[in-house]
């Protein structure tokens, strides 16, 4: 394909955003104009995103629709392309961001052009993170999102919203210096930024353990890792409601994939040698933000809190490096990412109407928004990882792959399984059941058309893939293998060397 489908798929957003910068005329029909462009650009990208999936070949684990255009001569090449893992990421990430739109179209009501800017540029930062073949283009996307989040936070947030946004944008900008160190060192080493080069290439021993730990001291505080989490309940708490979906359902994957596509391809055998440590983090991350979630009163905290929890799988699921624990890890921040997305819309709905996200602020909304609480129960229920929705398929994974080569760390994962269910079902009790004694509850209307529509796609998604997961899989199997197999190769020629 000679078309720069990657290229347009990264820019089309921004240029939505640049026509949106000038439009010019009367408030109204500068916001109406602005949500149009906002709209139209968002949808037409997830559109041709649906095209490169069905363009795509999954059938082999090399890396597609490259690009590649000389940029800082003689050191940084601005390389596109994709691989399978990549491709599921970059449709993730098309499909949130329109739902972001029309949800900020309900809740947004001031300085409404620049909130719809700040999505799309996000929106071009995020799927350059995914398409990034070199590790300086990687890194400059990977950093750049910080300045919209950081931005959609400060401005559109809550109360206490410049306190979070700048705890978010220092915590996750000092872990990315020491990246930044480390892929200098790596052209230091290597000469070469190019990531299928680096790939091909076995950096030395020596170098891969402090080179590991640097990348690590970035992708912990994105994911967010324990007890590098502090950031993301504060984020999340103060962030506006399309603010929290980008955050759970897109940001926090950015590291998931970058452990993946640069941990375990890069740093084989560094990799190894510090699995015991992440295994140790994810487990304590996973049985104490759950703890820490059943006792908030903030329905956004809990959510934050077993964001951190599901992520712990993931970080488990990747570095178990078995096929079943690969592929789960995937399926798992691609359900979460759903999952995640929908239950801060929830929080939205109610906040939106009654202005307090405080759990003992409702009560009995079953009998006063029947069809909020229908969808509410299924995004419940598939984020305590129920079966036939797409948050059991990744755990169970998981927990399959991990059993393999650890049955203590199985076990303890599992459970964050038991105690998911218990913090989402008390949340979902004292949200939905009980009676009202508040009267301005009580005049809450239900969902209206546009939420319904967002809703009803979500759940579609959800269900679809819990029950037939196969189209993920297909596309992520050829490139899971290659990831195993190049990770084994890597460790028998280590092991070579020091038998010889």
């Amino acid at each position: 394909m000679n078309f720069p489908i990657l290229s347009s798929i990264i820019f089309i957003p921004l240029i939505g955003a640049l026509f949106i910068l000038v439009i010019k005329g009367e408030k109204k029909i500068v916001v109406k104009n602005s949500q149009y462009v906002a709209i139209f650009s968002s949808l037409a990208n997830f559109f041709l995103s649906i095209f490169l999936w069905y363009s795509f070949d999954a059938t082999t684990s090399e890396f597609q629709f490259v690009e590649e255009k000389n940029w800082i001569k003689g050191f940084v090449n601005f390389k596109l392309g994709i691989d399978g893992i990549s491709m599921l990421f970059i449709l993730l990430t098309t499909f949130i961001i329109p739902v972001c739109i029309f949800s900020g179209i309900n809740s947004i009501k001031f300085k409404t052009k620049e909130f719809f800017i700040a999505i799309l540029v996000i929106e071009t930062l995020m799927l350059g993170v995914f398409c990034s073949l070199d590790l300086v283009v990687f890194y400059l996307f990977f950093e750049g999102g910080l300045i919209p989040m950081f931005l959609i936070i400060g401005i559109w947030g809550g109360p206490n919203r410049v306190y979070s946004a700048f705890k978010f944008f220092l915590f996750t900008l000092l872990g990315s210096v020491f990246m930044l160190i480390a892929i200098i060192s790596i052209y230091w080493i290597t000469g070469t930024t190019d990531v299928i080069k680096l790939l091909d290439l076995r950096i030395p021993q020596e170098f891969q353990y402090i080179l590991w730990l640097a990348f690590f001291s970035s992708f912990a505080v994105k994911l967010p890792m324990w007890p590098f989490h502090t950031w993301l309940p504060d984020a999340h708490v103060e962030a506006p409601t399309a603010g929290s979906v980008i955050l759970a359902a897109i940001l926090l994957k950015m590291a998931g994939y970058g452990f993946m596509r640069f941990s375990l391809g890069l740093f084989p055998i560094a990799s190894d040698y510090f699995t015991p440590l992440v295994f140790i983090l994810s487990v304590i991350a996973i049985i104490y933000t759950s703890l820490v979630a059943l006792m908030q009163d903030d329905m956004k905290k809990l959510i934050a809190y077993s964001s951190v929890a599901h992520m712990g799988f993931v970080t488990i699921g990747i570095f178990s490096l078995t096929k079943q624990g690969l592929e789960g890890s995937i399926i798992q921040m691609i359900s979460h990412g759903l999952i995640s997305a929908a239950l801060f819309l929830c929080v939205g709905v109610v906040y939106d109407r009654f202005h307090s996200r405080m759990i003992s602020s409702y009560s009995g909304l079953v009998n006063i928004m029947p069809k909020y609480a229908f969808v509410f129960m299924i995004f419940t229920l598939a984020a305590l990882g129920l079966p036939g929705t797409s948050g059991f398929i990744g755990e169970f994974l998981i927990l399959v792959g991990v059993f393999k080569i650890n049955i203590f760390v199985a076990v303890m994962s599992s459970l964050g399984v038991i105690l998911a269910a218990a913090y989402m079902l008390w949340l979902y009790k004292r949200v939905v059941f009980g009676k009202t004694s508040n009267s301005e509850v009580k005049e809450m209307t239900d969902l209206n058309k546009t939420e319904l529509y967002i809703f009803s796609s979500l759940i579609f998604l959800i269900i679809f893939f819990g029950i037939y997961p196969e189209p993920l899989f297909n596309t992520i199997d050829s490139s899971v293998n290659n990831l195993i197999n190049n990770y084994q190769v890597d460790l028998n020629f280590h092991l070579d060397q020091i038998n010889n």
